[in-house]
């Protein structure tokens, strides 16, 4: 029925929106969060499936990967042994590697049931689909007080306030460049996927992209100014794309243009009139696209928070620390009662800066294998589905530069790929999912 099939879609919504965007519910126990509620499920789902098929063996890239992950563990306990330090934040990276892995498997066995099967499109339209409503939340929380009251009573979130009175949006666990590299990275999925897609789009379909699109870029950005990274390198794609074959232009690139400056279109006039008519709009775009404002008003493309991150490069001043790491992730105080050293403000020396954070706490040594396990993250990826490849290049191009402002890191981005069953599931190689391999394909039975 399609009242049923209609719940059951956005019940799968909710399930991705709770792993892609973890929060924790006040009526449950402290550090439980949905995250980790659907990691266990995870396990019973995937209990279930082994005895079913009488196989309880794991994927190779998954006994592959968590080696890696272990290792980052190793050199987390290593430094933070070798320091004395009671701060075991990457000491355990391998159960956060395997937690982040069971949410996505959950959501996508979830979409799976649903639809019965499950492709990238679906994962990328999901994960839409989520961006779009925590745009939309935030937004509407700011606007109407009782629904933020609402909210934060069912789930364990505060007021974002900084200095200097900026009050931060944020959804529902969506907040800060966390939430801001998660959007840049479906900016970019969904940039991809309509330039390189082999199915035969509707103008309505390419219209509904395109607005999520614009949408999700304006309430990211005033969430979190990192998701116009992902905008940037995702047109930075399809701009190269397109200049490569100027003398043979594939139809989706040319389509793809059109649409998102005739959106461009509606869109600019719509911000400009909310603009000069609603304080609270033009506040909040004030603080989202700061850049572009002082550069019209300045002559300069800056940011006030730009002198912030300036003064958090602080470098290590010994050897033991460049090699091995200070044992330190947090602020000193708040891990280890036994802290006698400098006492800073906010995060260990008092910087953000994922690369000086990671120096910090294990050293070149522990940067460099964390650096060389995502690396891996994505070639796995890339090697099972080679026809992607583009796009997980741009996800870790995204990942190391976000590293360059905070600590976060988008391995969520990659698990549910990780999570697909094998590369029949793939549009671009199975004849029953492709309509250039199988022209009678209907498209309503693709996407289900």
């Amino acid at each position: 029925m399609p009242f049923i099939r209609a719940i059951a879609i956005l019940l799968c919504i909710a399930l991705t929106s709770m792993f892609y965007f973890p929060f924790e519910f006040r009526a449950l126990p402290p550090g439980m969060n949905t995250k980790k509620l659907m990691a266990a499920a995870a396990l019973i789902i995937l209990l279930f499936q082994m005895v079913k098929k009488r196989d309880l063996t794991a994927s190779k890239h998954f006994i592959y990967l968590s080696i890696l992950a272990g290792v980052v563990s190793f050199c987390g306990i290593l430094s933070v042994t070798y320091n004395s330090t009671e701060d075991y934040t990457y000491a355990t990276y391998i159960t956060s590697c395997w937690v982040w892995w069971g949410a996505a498997y959950t959501a996508c066995q979830a979409i799976k049931w649903v639809h019965g099967r499950i492709t990238w499109i679906h994962i990328i339209n999901y994960l839409t689909a989520v961006c779009v409503f925590q745009c939309f939340i935030a937004l509407a929380m700011d606007r109407y007080k009782p629904l933020k009251l609402f909210v934060n009573s069912i789930v364990l979130q505060e007021d974002l306030v900084f200095k200097g009175g900026v009050r931060r949006l944020y959804g529902i666990g969506a907040a800060l460049d966390v939430a801001g590299s998660r959007f840049a990275a479906v900016l970019i999925m969904i940039i991809f996927m309509l330039a390189t897609s082999r199915l035969k789009k509707r103008w309505y379909e390419y219209m509904l992209y395109m607005v999520a699109i614009i949408f999700i870029t304006i309430g990211g950005n005033i969430i979190a100014r990192t998701t116009l990274l992902g905008l940037i390198i995702g047109f930075a794609f399809l701009g190269i794309v397109t200049v490569r074959q100027t003398t043979n232009i594939e139809k989706n690139y040319i389509r793809l243009w059109k649409w998102f400056f005739g959106i461009l279109l509606i869109a600019v006039p719509l911000a400009v009139y909310n603009y000069n008519n609603d304080a609270k709009f033009r506040k909040n775009m004030r603080f989202g696209f700061e850049g572009f404002f002082n550069y019209f008003e300045k002559g300069k493309f800056t940011y006030d928070s730009n002198k912030t991150l300036a003064n958090m490069y602080v470098w290590p001043d010994n050897t033991k620390t460049w090699v091995i790491g200070d044992g330190y992730f947090n602020n000193p105080v708040m891990v280890d009662p036994y802290y006698t050293g400098e006492v800073t403000e906010g995060f260990y020396k008092n910087t953000d800066v994922g690369y000086l954070r990671f120096i910090f706490y294990f050293g070149m040594i522990g940067l460099l294998m964390f650096s060389f396990y995502f690396i891996e993250v994505g070639r796995t990826c890339m090697r099972r589905f080679p026809q992607w490849r583009v796009m997980f290049l741009m996800l870790l191009l995204l990942h190391f530069a976000v590293w360059a402002k905070v600590s976060t890191d988008i391995f969520l981005c990659f698990a549910p790929f990780l999570c697909l069953d094998n590369e029949n599931l793939n549009p671009d190689l199975n004849p029953d999912l492709n309509p250039d391999l199988n022209p009678n394909l209907n498209e309503n039975e693709l996407y289900g």
